[in-house]
């Protein structure tokens, strides 16, 4: 079984190595939506394959790390792709969620994703 859990968060964040005559190499913003999959068999006591409140409580202490920052000066982020961002979030659950399958990074506005699976 596959359980999805999503967030939503507003950042900024620039890429410098796009050279400056492209407009990403400007400080801009998004709204980004998070998207975490966990996969295993549900427990036998719980019937879970995990706590849909740790994995909450999980991604809100995320979004505290994130949301309404400048991405480039968070740590593991000095530059922030969505494929970046992807991986810094599997890096930071996978510990406390085993199951973690798949973590999706989306700019919806810019009609965008990116989709890590290791």
């Amino acid at each position: 079984m596959r359980i999805v859990k999503s967030i939503h968060f507003d950042a900024a964040h620039f890429l410098e190595h796009e050279g400056e005559t492209r407009p990403y190499a400007r400080m801009h913003g998004h709204s980004f939506q998070l998207e975490v999959a966990i996969e295993g068999e549900p427990g036998a006591d719980t019937g879970w394959v995990a706590d849909f409140g740790d994995v909450a409580d999980a991604l809100e202490r995320l979004r505290e790390e994130i949301d309404h920052r400048l991405l480039n000066e968070v740590e593991g982020l000095e530059r922030p792709t969505l494929e970046n961002i992807c991986v810094w979030v599997y890096g930071k659950l996978k510990p406390q969620f085993p199951g973690l399958c798949a973590v999706s990074v989306a700019r919806p506005s810019n009609g965008e994703r990116c989709t890590f699976e290791p």
